[in-house]
């Protein structure tokens, strides 16, 4: 959306495999669109069944238990899914005692992380995390290893899956994976199957945008980095240009995640940030407006890409679960944005003191990952809940971020100036 001068609006408020640089499209050769109502189904009264669990001979750490899990059936034939899984101390110590849990879905060339299990073990959280290309965590050469009852490969890899069956492609297998790990984990006497979440990283961030339609018993998602809108402006441009335009249409018609998004009647927070190699700004705008649930967005400056703490750990996405599975202090949200006679401004409720805020601002324009972001303070009256700023003179693109005092951040969305009539 881009606003007039004088307009508010109401709001609801991984690991790359490659590294590619995104094109430009010309308006004679326009990006392949991706298609609504979803071209797929998923068999849900299938997926909520609990699946059976078999040993898996990998050591995890301490703490933390692995096992295969039976995933969707892979050219006709039964396939195993790798997981983790773990639960906090005073679970294990308390018979009875339910808590709250998390599915974990890594990045591309990622795989189960048994680290990231006891992160949220830590916090409180039962949880799960699975691989979803065929593998275990065991390193075979410069890849992970696919053992013997393992779907196809993953990732950008499905884009070279299309002649196969939709059951056999990696997305579809995936997110049915995906699926079967959140009804394992219901299963389990020691979750509360009424307060689980969901958050993923980069091609993980994908996945999830596509779970969050596709399976409504998640009481929320959190997508980092990873959205849709893949065939309008990714990382991924030159690999649909590659495949034709064919192809790349039938590849977004059954897997972007803009055709999924709309049917998300979970609350989302939406992570990433400003120069993201992978999944840049409008597509991550466009997509974060699909669903009718209510949003929080968290767009850091100069965030950078990756899993470990800067993925795994910040702390909005910590808030964010309190917020929904243990009756934590939620994150700020914004209620109204505007911008009149060069000044940026946005209302809000927090039941947290709000501590300082800032206008986020760029002057140049063209490609989004390589747009130079800068920032300036800008005033906060806490007791109207208002926020503003002066935009700077020859600013092309804008929006303001509030922080708490947990350092969490809430951001508006941001505003493109240069398109405003």
């Amino acid at each position: 959306m881009n606003l007039s001068s004088s307009s508010s609006v109401h709001l609801l408020v991984g690991w790359p495999l490659f590294l590619l640089a995104t094109a430009i499209c010309s308006a004679e050769d326009e990006p392949p669109k991706p298609a609504s109502p979803p071209s797929v189904r998923f068999d849900l009264e299938a997926l909520s069944k609990t699946p059976a669990v078999f040993p898996a001979d990998v050591a995890p750490a301490e703490g933390v238990k692995a096992h295969f899990f039976e995933g969707a059936k892979y050219k006709g034939q039964p396939t195993r899914v790798f997981a983790y899984y773990g639960v906090p101390k005073d679970a294990a110590a308390e018979p009875g005692k339910k808590v709250p849990a998390m599915v974990l879905i890594h990045g591309g060339g990622g795989t189960a992380f048994d680290r990231w299990v006891k992160v949220w073990n830590a916090r409180g959280y039962a949880a799960i995390a699975m691989d979803l290309c065929g593998c275990v965590p065991v390193r075979e050469g410069n890849q992970w290893k696919h053992h013997e009852h393992g779907g196809p490969r993953g990732w950008d890899a499905s884009f070279t899956q299309l002649d196969e069956p939709v059951e056999d492609q990696w997305t579809y297998q995936a997110v049915s994976a995906v699926a079967l790990a959140h009804s394992l984990l219901r299963s389990y006497p020691e979750v509360d199957a009424d307060r689980i979440g969901v958050t993923g990283i980069s091609w993980g961030g994908y996945m999830t945008s596509i779970v969050a339609g596709v399976d409504s018993r998640f009481k929320f998602a959190v997508p980092v980095y990873g959205c849709g809108f893949l065939g309008e402006n990714s990382a991924w441009l030159p690999a649909f240009e590659k495949m034709g335009k064919e192809k790349a249409n039938q590849w977004l018609r059954h897997w972007d995640p803009s055709v999924y998004l709309k049917d998300a009647k979970m609350p989302i927070l939406w992570v990433n940030g400003t120069n993201d190699f992978a999944y840049p700004m409008d597509s991550w705008q466009k997509s974060y407006r699909l669903p009718g649930s209510p949003r929080t967005l968290c767009l850091r400056i100069r965030m950078p890409h990756g899993h470990g703490p800067v993925g795994e750990n910040p702390e909005e996405i910590h808030a964010f679960a309190s917020q929904f599975l243990r009756g934590g202090n939620p994150l700020a949200t914004i209620m109204e944005q505007g911008h009149k006679e060069g000044e940026a401004w946005a209302t809000f409720k927090s039941d947290v003191p709000i501590v300082k805020a800032e206008l986020a601002f760029t002057l140049g324009d063209g490609k989004w990952q390589e747009r130079k972001w800068e920032s300036a303070p800008a005033e906060v009256d806490a007791k109207t809940g208002r926020v503003s700023a002066k935009i700077p003179e020859g600013a092309k693109v804008f929006y303001l971020n509030i922080f708490d005092n947990r350092n969490c951040a809430v951001s508006t969305e941001h505003v493109e100036i240069q398109n405003s009539k």
